[in-house]
């Protein structure tokens, strides 16, 4: 295959996703040219055209739902699916039909992420697609839009050509990652580098700012990246070094992934105007997603518009039985002050912690956040910072993604981050000014592959957690109890790609023959564990993720000795190894199970039933036959 002819960042969304490119080939001492892709999508049935960014929304409609021949694309004449603009518009109309944040569904651990099971409660269980495939369907259109637009019949401007940087969350973890690439696999996308979205936002900034970004931040600061998009909020802190006379920046801290976002504005919105469009009667399905589609414009206007004081929302009737014709409402500036800055930015001390009642039972479906006050979650985040003590505010922020828009929004983030820091200081948090909001993120990513050759500034990153196996305790065997599970450091937060870890004076036995598992296990508090470390009390800092298993060749039931290698690819993933420590060196690879904790569970509740049915049929028997 021939050098890559472009840099290409591909931003996945949860509402939205971008492609930015540049020629790789950049005459020395010359910035990148930087440009966004427009993409060619359905904005109605049977009408092509080219937008900045492709709406993450799925549409699978029913035989009658759009005409025949409505579907058609340039390069796919027996498309049955919608991606992008219409899908999202059509799909207000379709709910049960449209697939919508598959990239939270992507990283959701108590689903199989590769079962068909999107729409989620959809109707039709064979036209169902997996979270893993809706991905690979969005990046999929893209390839092919890009190939239709740029390549035509070169095969050197394809898209599975070039060096493609694709970005992640930078919460997802070792999972979350690998189904990414999974998916970008099953789009045609190969060879692809993985980022974290806040860098490449960082990214952006840089690039935009060019040789001034020095004059903007210097030695000692601490800057947060702080990325409210339309289904999440993401945190990152990248610090400001020197070494040898030169600034060095390293992302030092990454949240946890939180559901909340825009979505939950302009849902919160919808449900204050509906109380008053609906006189005390609900409105429908159909309704509620229009009103969503109206209060988000509302919210944009108000919000950017110092002069606007309100919005009229606008909502069709259905039928006579419930309104007839069409409603008409005003959302007014005070409003959505109260409820989007009030609500979801409000005042609070650094000391402040996500609250919310956590229901016993729930539905299965993503595990939005119970606390919608994004100010709380970024106060617990900074705490888990602490050192010795010390209070961790950082000195800049950097805002991404579009909720952020809004000047009010910003200015209500700064007060509450400088409201944080020691009067006594006399300092507060200043913005780093952001020239775009949506489309940041890609373009950061195109300037990432420039950076990686050496042609830009590098971000120290690596791992954004501290990863851990479950190694079962050497005790004596007590009837009723299961050994304890110790945590196993195998893998430090910030490991960098390319670099890998040999436990070697750490022995292990594995069992050969059959299907042997260990609990994979991670934490975004304990930063500072290493390689070999064994945590016995991990509970309160280190969190289950997945199970990873193998099954070893030989007579079962033997016993193999063995050591671990932990290796952080080139482009961004885990990989876990099993070496034998015998003489031919045999190596076997640990693959993560994602359905492992859901067969349990359905294993767990068939057991229950099996014994109900057990109890019913033996009542009156011995305890012990039963």
């Amino acid at each position: 295959m021939a050098d890559p002819v472009y840099t290409i960042g591909i931003d996945l969304g949860t509402t939205n996703s971008v492609v930015a490119y540049a020629p790789t080939e950049v005459p020395k001492g010359q910035r990148p040219e930087i440009r966004v892709f427009r993409i060619p999508q359905l904005i109605d049935a049977g009408t092509l055209e080219k937008r900045d960014a492709l709406p993450s929304f799925i549409l699978v409609p029913g035989a009658y739902d759009v005409a025949e021949g409505g579907l058609v694309l340039p390069w796919d004449e027996n498309n049955n699916l919608a991606v992008g603009e219409y899908a999202r518009e059509r799909g207000a109309e379709l709910p049960h039909h449209l697939i919508a944040s598959s990239k939270s569904w992507l990283c959701h651990p108590l689903v199989d992420r590769n079962k068909p099971i999107l729409p989620w409660e959809g109707p039709d269980e064979s036209a169902k697609r997996s979270p893993v495939e809706a991905a690979s369907i969005i990046l999929r259109h893209m390839r092919d839009a890009w190939n239709h637009e740029m390549a035509a019949e070169d095969e050197d401007l394809r898209m599975e050509n070039q060096d493609v940087l694709l970005t992640v969350p930078a919460s997802f973890d070792a999972v979350a990652r690998e189904l990414t690439v999974k998916a970008a696999e099953m789009a045609g996308l190969a060879n692809i580098t993985l980022l974290e979205e806040p860098q490449a936002a960082f990214y952006a900034w840089i690039e935009s700012a060019g040789e001034d970004w020095r004059e903007q931040v210097g030695k000692g600061d601490l800057v947060l990246v702080f990325d409210v998009g339309g289904g999440t909020s993401d945190f990152s802190l990248i610090s400001v070094s020197e070494e040898e006379g030169e600034l060095v920046l390293e992302r030092i801290a990454v949240g946890d992934h939180l559901l909340v976002g825009g979505d939950n504005m302009d849902l919160a919105l919808a449900y204050t105007v509906s109380k008053r469009i609906s006189k005390g009667k609900k409105l429908d399905a159909w309704q509620m997603r229009g009103l969503w589609h109206a209060c988000r414009k509302a919210k944009e206007v108000l919000l950017s518009d110092p002069d606007r004081e309100d919005y009229s929302v606008t909502i069709l009737g259905r039928g006579s039985g419930l309104i007839g014709g069409t409603i008409k409402k005003k959302l007014t500036r005070k409003e959505v002050e109260e409820i989007v800055l009030y609500g979801f930015f409000p005042q609070c001390d650094l000391d402040a912690r996500p609250s919310g009642q956590k229901t016993g039972i729930k539905e299965v479906g993503l595990s939005y956040e119970s606390d919608p006050a994004i100010t709380h979650h970024l106060a617990r985040f900074l705490n888990r910072q602490q050192r010795e003590g010390e209070r961790i505010v950082p000195s800049a922020i950097l805002f991404n993604g579009g909720a952020t828009k809004s000047e009010l929004v910003r200015e209500q983030v700064v007060d509450v981050l400088s409201s944080w820091i020691e009067p006594e200081s006399g300092q507060g948090v200043r913005e780093i000014e952001n020239e775009d909001f949506d489309l940041t993120v890609a373009r950061g990513a195109a300037y990432y592959g420039f950076a990686r050759r050496g042609q830009g500034i590098r971000i120290r990153g690596g791992l954004n957690m501290t990863y851990y196996i479950g190694v079962a305790a050497s005790l004596p065997a007590v009837p009723g109890m299961p050994a304890p599970i110790k945590a196993l450091c195998v893998a430090p937060f910030g490991m960098e790609e390319g670099t890998q870890v040999v436990l070697q004076d750490q022995e292990f036995v594995l069992v050969v023959g059959e299907k042997v598992k260990f609990d994979f296990l991670g934490s975004t508090v304990r930063l500072d564990d290493t390689p070999g470390m064994v945590v016995d009390d991990w509970e309160e800092d280190v969190e289950e993720i997945t199970t990873i298993e193998t099954t070893l060749d030989g007579e079962p039931g033997t016993a193999l000795p063995v050591y671990l290698e932990v290796k952080v690819t080139e482009i961004g993933t885990l990989e876990l190894w099993c070496v034998s420590r015998e003489e031919n060196t045999q190596r076997w690879k640990l693959e993560f199970n994602v359905r492992e904790q859901v067969l349990e569970e359905e294993e767990e509740e068939e057991w229950e039933e099996d014994e109900e049915d057990e109890e019913d049929e033996e009542e009156g028997k011995d305890e012990e036959r039963r």
